[in-house]
Parts: C-alpha cells; structure tokens; sequence
C-alpha cells in the first residue's frame, strides 16, 4: 500500500493565484484599449461629419455668391444652380439650412454641428429661405424675380 501523509504545499495555490491576477490584468487592459478604440472612432466619426458639412456649405455659398453676381447684371435674371449634398452620419433629420442677407447658417437641433458661413450679402436683390436637411441629396440655389432662396425641388423653366 501506498502510504502518504498530508504536508502543507501552498506552491499550487500560488499559481492559482497568480493565473487569476493575469487574467484580471488582462481583462483591465482589453477593457482599456476598447475604450480607447472607441474613442477614436466617435471622434474621426465627428471630424469627418465636420469636414463634409463645412464643404457642403462652402458649395452653397459659392453658389449664392454666383446667384448674386448673376442677379447684378440687371434686367429680369433668373439663375437656378443644382449642388449635391455630401451624406454625413449625423441624424439630419436635425438639420436645417438657412439664407439670410449675408449668412448662410446650418442649424442642427440635436447636436453641435451649427455652422454659419459669411456671404458677402452684393447681390441686387435680397436672400431668405429655409429647408429641411432630411434626406436630401441635393438641393438648388435660384434667384428669380429679385429673391434669391434655397429650395428642394428642382426650379421650373420660364417659358
């Protein structure tokens, strides 16, 4: 028979120990670099929200600036540019865009995307209007009959 008596090894509980304590530190480490992560892309996510927006308004302003131009070459003028809306992932169905005399201002209701353009306000006639920015794709810039305004839908041609 095989005859053992118990002693007091406390080398394996040690390593029980010490496997426990790696995992934790790894855990703490995983969680770490996940926040860090994640970090990084809501703030990528918001500076490219940032830069398609600043270049979606600096197209409408030069739009209305060309609108203004055309609006001082006097006579009965109607001018009618198309731009194209850049897709953001911000919720824009928060947005709206407005044209004053000499401002273009984005308006966002849920966020801090507000941005505000100067426009040089030289046109022979005045600037008004306000659109919703949901779902749009595109949207125009017209000037007709001393006004120029922002509108969704495509201008009619005067026959």
């Amino acid at each position: 028979m095989n005859r053992g008596s118990l002693t007091r090894d406390t080398r394996a509980a040690a390593t029980e120990l010490g496997y426990i304590f790696t995992f934790l530190l790894g855990v703490l480490l995983m969680s770490m670099f996940s926040v860090w992560a994640w970090d990084i892309e809501t703030n990528t996510r918001l500076r490219w929200n940032e830069e398609a927006i600043q270049a979606n308004m600096d197209d409408i302003a030069a739009a209305v600036e060309r609108a203004d131009e055309a609006s001082r070459l006097g006579g009965n003028i109607s001018y009618a540019e198309e731009i194209s809306w850049r897709p953001t992932e911000a919720d824009e169905s928060l947005f709206w865009l407005e044209l004053h005399d000499t401002a273009l201002i984005l308006i966002d209701e849920g966020g801090p995307l507000d941005t505000e353009i100067s426009l040089s306000g030289t046109g022979a006639g005045t600037h008004e209007g306000r659109v919703p920015l949901a779902g749009v794709e595109r949207l125009w810039v017209v000037h007709d009959d001393g006004i120029t305004f922002l509108s969704l839908d495509r201008p009619q041609a005067v026959q």
